[in-house]
C-alpha cells in the first residue's frame, strides 16, 4: 500500500467489528478509528475500544480512538407506520405536546423547545434537508408548517433549521454520561457535535478533564462545525480545542450546500494557522457503500481535501455499515498519497514575516527549513508532548516526520497529526545515549540507511514537556 501522510478516520459499525477485518483495515491505512456514540450501549461502546486496541497491536500500529458524542437530538418523533409520504403543498404540525405516534397530519419531537426556536416564514430542514418546511405560525407547543419539498419522513429524523438559530445546549445528559465512558477507556479524541461557542468546548474539556482524573488522561478535543452560528466564533472555537472537524452534512443543510466548499478551505486555513488538526469528514465516499469503486467526483473530493492541507479524511457509513470498507480504506490510502505527490512544497514562503517566540517552536521549525534545504532523509522529533510534532506538520514538505515518544497516550494521540509517524521508545534521560538509540531503532527498520542525512530535535535536559531546545544534523555512519 502506498504510504500517504494524510490521515484516515474510519468509523467502526456493524460492517467492520470483525476482529481480522478491523486489522486490515488499520494495516491498510486506518489511522484513527471513530466510535459513534449515537449509536449502541455504553458496553457496546467498551467493549470496540477494546477491539480497536487489540487489533492495533496484532498489526503492529497504534492508532487513535475519537469517541463521537451524539450531541442534541434535534429530531422528530415516530410514526405510526415508521414513516409518511409529504405532499408538496400539505400541512404539516410539529407538536411538542404530542405523545401519539405521527401521521399524515403531524407529528411529536424529541426535541421539546422548538416552538420556542421558531417563527413565522422560517425555514425548517428535515432529513438533512431532504424536506424542507415553511413555517405558517406557531400556536402554543405546536409549529404550523406547509410542505414546500416533500418527500419520505421516517422515524426520528434531524431537524435543522436554515440559517441557525436552535437554542439546544451542545452537551446533554447523554453526552456527559458518555464521555465518563469515553474516559474509562481512555479515548484519545472526544469530538462534541453542535458546538456554538467557545465556551461549549471550555465545558467539554472539563467534564473531560473530570472523568479522566481517575485514569490520569486528558483526551484532545475536536470541535465539529455543523451550525450555522459556529462560523463567526471559529478563531475562538479553535483556541478552545484541539482540533476542528469539517462536518458537511448538519453544516450545508444550515448554510446551503454551495457555501460549504469556499468554508472547508477557510477552516483548514484557520486551523493550521492556530496550529491545530482539522478533519474533513461527510460523504466522502460515499458511493462506496454500495459499489466497489468511487466516483470521479468522490476521488475529486478527496484529493481537494488532501491538496488544501487537512491533516485526515473521514469515512462514516462507508466503513460503519458499506458493503466495501477494507476497499474503501484502501481506495483513499491511494487517492490521499497521489494527491500528496502533487503537492508544492513552499517552505520559504511559509516563514516569510514568521516570528516565533518559543525556542521549541523555533527549533521545529528550524529542523523543517533545514532537512528540506538539504534533501534529508527524515525528521526525527524526541517529544513527550508532541507538540513539537505538531507544529512541524502544519507545514507541507515531502520528508516524513518520525516522532519518538515515550508515552502510549503521545503516540496515540499524533497519530491524528498529518504527515508524523509516531513510535514508541523508552529513551534514555542521557541526551547522547537517546540520540544514538534513535538512529538505530529508524535504521532497524529500514527508514534511514548508511550514508542517508537526517535533522533530529529533543530537549536538553531529557524529559519535560516543552524543552525541546536542540536541533542536531546526522550522517548515518
Amino acid at each position: 500500500m502506498p504510504r500517504h501522510a494524510t490521515k484516515i478516520v474510519a468509523t467502526l459499525g456493524p460492517a467492520s467489528s470483525d476482529p481480522a477485518l478491523l486489522e486490515q483495515m488499520i494495516r491498510a491505512g486506518v489511522n484513527v478509528v471513530r466510535l459513534n456514540f449515537s449509536h449502541g450501549k455504553a458496553q457496546d461502546h467498551i467493549d470496540r475500544a477494546h477491539l480497536v486496541r487489540e487489533a492495533a497491536v496484532r498489526a503492529g500500529r497504534e492508532v487513535a480512538i475519537m469517541a463521537d458524542l451524539q450531541g442534541p437530538k434535534i429530531r422528530v418523533g415516530k410514526f405510526a407506520d415508521g414513516k409518511v409520504m409529504l405532499e408538496n403543498g400539505a400541512k404539516f404540525v410539529l407538536d411538542a405536546s404530542r405523545t401519539e405516534l405521527g401521521d399524515l397530519q403531524g407529528v411529536g419531537l424529541d426535541y421539546k423547545e422548538l416552538p420556542r426556536d421558531v417563527k413565522s416564514g422560517d425555514l425548517l430542514l428535515l432529513n438533512d434537508g431532504l424536506i424542507v418546511l415553511t413555517v405558517d405560525a406557531v400556536r402554543g407547543e405546536q409549529v404550523l408548517t406547509t410542505v414546500k419539498m416533500g418527500g419520505e419522513l421516517s422515524n426520528n429524523k434531524g431537524i435543522n433549521k436554515q440559517g441557525g438559530g436552535l437554542t439546544a445546549p451542545a452537551l446533554t445528559a447523554k453526552d456527559m454520561d458518555d464521555i465518563r465512558t469515553a474516559m474509562s477507556f481512555q479515548a484519545d479524541y472526544v469530538a462534541v457535535s453542535f458546538p456554538k461557542n467557545a465556551t461549549d468546548m471550555e465545558m467539554a474539556r472539563q467534564l473531560c478533564n473530570v472523568a479522566g482524573a481517575e485514569y490520569k488522561h486528558k483526551p484532545g478535543l475536536i470541535a465539529k462545525i455543523e451550525r450555522a452560528e459556529a462560523i463567526p466564533h471559529l478563531e475562538a472555537i479553535l483556541r478552545a480545542s484541539d482540533g476542528i472537524m469539517v462536518a458537511r452534512g448538519d453544516l450545508a443543510v444550515e448554510v446551503g450546500n454551495a457555501a460549504v466548499p469556499a468554508l472547508q478551505k477557510r477552516m483548514i486555513k484557520l486551523a493550521r494557522q492556530h496550529d491545530k488538526v482539522v478533519i474533513t469528514a461527510t460523504q466522502m465516499m460515499e458511493s462506496m457503500i454500495t459499489n466497489p469503486v468511487p466516483t470521479r467526483a468522490e476521488v475529486s473530493d478527496v484529493a481537494n481535501a488532501v491538496l488544501d492541507g487537512t491533516d485526515a479524511v473521514m469515512l462514516s457509513a462507508e466503513t460503519a455499515a458499506g458493503k466495501y470498507p477494507l476497499e474503501t480504506v484502501e481506495e483513499m490510502a491511494k487517492i490521499c498519497a497521489a494527491a500528496e505527490g502533487a503537492e508544492q512544497v513552499e517552505l520559504d514562503a511559509d516563514f516569510t514575516g514568521q516570528t516565533f517566540s518559543r525556542i521549541d517552536q523555533t527549533i521545529a521549525m528550524g529542523a523543517l527549513f533545514t532537512a528540506h534545504h538539504l534533501g534529508a532523509k527524515a525528521i526525527v522529533a524526541l517529544t513527550e508532548s508532541g507538540s513539537t510534532a505538531l507544529w512541524m506538520s502544519r507545514h507541507r514538505i515531502h520528508i516524513p516526520i518520525y516522532a519518538l515518544t515515550t508515552k502510549v497516550s503521545s503516540q496515540r494521540r499524533m497519530a491524528l497529526f498529518r504527515n508524523v509517524r509516531p513510535l514508541l521508545m523508552d529513551t534514555s534521560t542521557d541526551r547522547d545515549t537517546a540520540m544514538a538509540q534513535a538512529e538505530a531503532r529508524l535504521k532497524s527498520r529500514g527508514i534511514i540507511n548508511t550514508g542517508d542525512v537526517y535533522a533530529i530535535t529533543c530537549g536538553d535536559p531529557m524529559g519535560s514537556p516543552g524543552g525541546t531546545n536542540m536541533l542536531r544534523i546526522c550522517e548515518v555512519g
